[in-house]
C-alpha cells in the first residue's frame, strides 16, 4: 500500500484507503500529513517540559493547532504546503529546544519525532514511510491512539475558531499536547489510554464553551431566523467552511458595491446571528451541504471562498472561481493571505472577480428557519416544557452531526420522515441538509427541526439536554425523554462524540457505519459502558428508539 488512511466515515470498505484517499488526497500528501503529525508529537514534547518548567511557549501551541486543523478530511490537498509546515514544524521544534537549554532546563525528551531531521520533500516523503499509523502493531493500541488523535483534531478545529476571535484557553492547548505526547509512549496500557480519551471528551467541553462564548460575545446571541434560500439578480460571493471572522470581513468590504454575499454549507448558521442581519448584501443560503460542492459551484457562477475544511477537489469547469485562506489548500486555487499586524483579510480580488461574473442560477426557492441555539431555546423553555407535560411532544431525537456522499446517507432523510409527529429533531451540524426543507411541520408553534448551529454547536444541544433535566428535577440525563441519532463523517464529530460521553450520555447510535479506527476490542470498550450502537433501518430503529 501507498498510503494508510481511515481518519473519516467514508475510508474505503470501511477499513482504510491504501492508494488514494476517497476524498480525493493523494498518497503522497497523506503520508506527509503522517509526517506533519509526528513531527507535531515531537514539538508537544519539548512543550509540555516548557509548561513544566513555567517557559510560555505560544508560537508552539499556535503551530500545533494549526497544523492539525490542516490535516482534518477535506482541509487541504496541497504537497507543497504540507513540505513548507514540516519545515516550520521543525524550527518550531528547535526553537523550544533552544528556550529549555537557555533557560537551563534539561530536557527529557527521547522520542524520535522529537529528534529526527531532515529538510527536503524527498526525505520527508522517505521519513514518513517508516512512522504511519500502521507503525503502532498492536490494534487496540493503534485504535486508541487514533481515536485520540482524532478527538484532538477537533479540538483543535474549535480552538482555532475560538482563537480567530481572541479567546484561547491554555489548559486546552495543554491537554492538546499531553494527549500527542501519549501517544509515543509504548509504556501506556489501553485503560490508560481509555481515560485519556475520556478525558479529551472533557476538554472537548470546555473548547466547545469557548467557541460558544467567542461567537455569542462577538456576533450576540442565535436567535430564530427566516434565511432565503433562493438567489437575486446581482453578482455574488459564495462562502463555505465555518469562519464567521472571514465572513464578517468579507461582508464588510463588500458593503456598498453592488456584490451580494451567500453562505454555504456550514456557514448557513451565520445567519442567525445579530450581527450580521445589518448587511443589505447578505443575501440568503445557496445549496446544501459540502459534498453536492461539484455540482451546486458550478450554477453559482460567481467565485467562492473556502474559509475551513470541507473543500471537495474542484472541477475544472469552476476550478478558476475558488479562493481559499486559512488552512484550504488545493494545488492551483488562489489563496487569500493571512491578517497581518491585525488588519482585515484582503478580499479585493475575489471582490474584483464576482463583479465579472452573472448572478447565481437559482437551485431552489422559499425559506429555512434556524437559529436555535441554547440561549433562543431556553427563551422558549416554559413553552417547551410545557408541551412536553401535556403530551404534545412524546420524544427529542438528537440528529447532529456530519453529512456525506454515501447513498446509505438517505436513512437520515427516511428517519425524519417517518419519526412520528409529536417528536422533535435538535440537530447541529450539516447533517441537517437531509431533513431541514422536509415539511415537518410544527407542535403547538415549535418547529420540528430545530436547528442549533454549526457542527460546534452541538455544544447548546447538550446544554438544552441539562436544562431539561434540571427543569424536570432528574438526577440523570438519561433519563430524559431524548434519543440520539447522529451521523458523523469527520474529525469534529469525533470530538463531539467524546463530549457526550463525557457529559454522562449514553446509548448514543452511530452512523451510517461505526469508525473504521475502532478495533473490536476498543468498539466493545464504547458498547459495554455508554451503550453506542449502530443503525439498521429507519423503520426498526424508530421502534426502538420509542420503546
Amino acid at each position: 500500500m501507498s498510503m494508510f488512511c481511515y481518519q473519516c466515515q467514508e475510508t474505503a470498505k470501511g477499513t482504510g484507503c491504501t492508494m488514494r484517499g476517497v476524498c480525493g488526497k493523494t498518497a503522497d500528501v497523506a503520508n506527509l500529513q503522517d509526517l506533519l503529525i509526528y513531527t507535531l508529537k515531537g514539538i508537544s514534547a519539548y512543550s509540555l517540559e516548557a509548561r513544566q518548567a513555567g517557559i510560555a511557549v505560544p508560537a508552539a501551541d499556535k503551530f500545533i493547532m494549526e497544523g492539525l486543523f490542516a490535516t482534518i478530511t477535506n482541509a487541504n490537498f496541497s504537497k507543497d504546503y504540507f513540505v513548507a509546515l514540516i519545515k516550520q514544524g521543525i524550527a518550531v521544534r528547535e526553537a523550544v529546544k533552544t528556550a529549555l537549554v537557555n533557560a537551563d532546563v534539561e530536557a527529557k525528551v527521547t522520542h524520535d519525532s522529537a529528534l529526527w531531521f531532515a529538510d527536503n520533500a524527498a526525505a520527508f516523503e522517505e521519513k514518513a514511510a517508516t512512522i504511519g499509523i500502521l507503525a503502532t502493531e498492536n490494534e487496540d493500541v493503534r485504535s486508541l491512539r487514533e481515536l485520540l488523535t482524532y478527538g484532538v483534531k477537533g479540538m483543535a478545529a474549535y480552538a482555532e475558531h475560538a482563537f480567530t476571535l481572541g479567546y484561547k484557553e491554555d489548559a486546552v492547548f495543554a491537554f492538546i499536547e499531553k494527549a500527542l505526547v501519549a501517544t509515543t509512549n509504548d509504556q501506556l496500557s489501553a485503560d490508560e489510554l481509555v481515560a485519556l480519551v475520556l478525558e479529551c471528551g472533557k476538554y472537548g467541553v470546555d473548547v466547545m464553551a469557548l467557541l460558544d462564548k467567542a461567537n455569542t460575545s462577538t456576533y450576540g446571541n442565535p436567535e430564530i431566523t427566516k434565511v432565503n434560500i433562493g438567489v437575486r439578480n446581482n453578482p455574488a460571493i459564495l462562502i463555505s467552511g465555518h469562519d464567521l471572522k472571514d465572513l464578517e470581513e468579507l461582508l464588510e468590504q463588500t458593503k456598498g458595491t453592488g456584490v451580494d454575499v451567500y453562505t454555504h454549507g456550514e456557514m448557513l448558521p451565520a445567519h442567525y446571528y445579530p450581527s450580521f442581519k445589518k448587511y443589505d448584501n447578505f443575501a440568503g443560503n445557496y445549496g446544501n451541504a459540502w459534498w453536492l460542492q461539484d455540482k451546486e459551484f458550478e450554477s453559482f457562477n460567481g467565485p467562492i471562498l473556502m474559509t475551513t475544511n470541507c473543500l471537495v477537489p474542484p472541477k475544472p469547469s469552476y476550478k478558476d472561481r475558488v479562493y481559499v485562506t486559512g488552512v484550504v489548500g488545493f494545488e492551483g486555487l488562489k489563496q487569500i493571505g493571512e491578517r497581518v499586524d491585525g488588519n482585515p483579510k484582503d478580499f479585493s480580488a475575489i471582490i474584483a472577480h464576482a463583479k465579472q461574473c452573472p448572478a447565481p442560477q437559482a437551485l431552489e426557492q422559499g425559506e429555512i428557519v434556524g437559529g436555535f441555539a441554547h440561549n433562543q431555546v431556553f427563551a422558549l423553555a416554559d413553552k417547551v416544557v410545557d408541551a412536553v407535560k401535556s403530551g404534545a411532544i412524546k420524544r427529542f431525537f438528537v440528529m447532529a452531526g456530519c453529512d456525506g456522499r454515501m447513498k446509505s446517507r438517505d436513512y437520515y432523510a427516511e428517519f425524519a420522515k417517518n419519526l412520528p409527529q409529536d417528536t422533535v429533531i435538535l440537530t447541529a451540524g450539516c447533517a441537517k441538509y437531509r431533513y431541514n426543507k422536509l415539511p415537518l411541520g410544527d407542535i403547538g408553534g415549535i418547529p420540528r427541526v430545530l436547528d442549533a448551529g454549526q457542527c460546534n454547536d452541538s455544544y447548546s444541544l447538550a446544554l438544552i439536554a441539562l436544562k431539561l433535566k434540571e427543569v424536570f428535577d432528574l438526577d440523570d440525563v438519561n433519563k430524559l425523554p431524548i434519543s440520539y441519532n447522529i451521523s458523523w463523517y469527520e474529525q469534529k464529530a469525533v470530538i463531539v462524540l467524546l463530549a457526550l460521553l463525557y457529559l454522562g450520555v449514553k446509548n448514543i447510535h452511530l452512523g451510517p457505519t461505526l469508525p473504521g479506527f475502532l478495533s473490536p476490542n476498543v468498539a466493545k470498550v464504547l458498547v459495554d459502558n455508554f451503550g453506542i450502537g449502530g443503525i439498521t433501518n429507519p423503520e426498526d430503529d424508530i421502534k426502538m428508539f420509542m420503546a
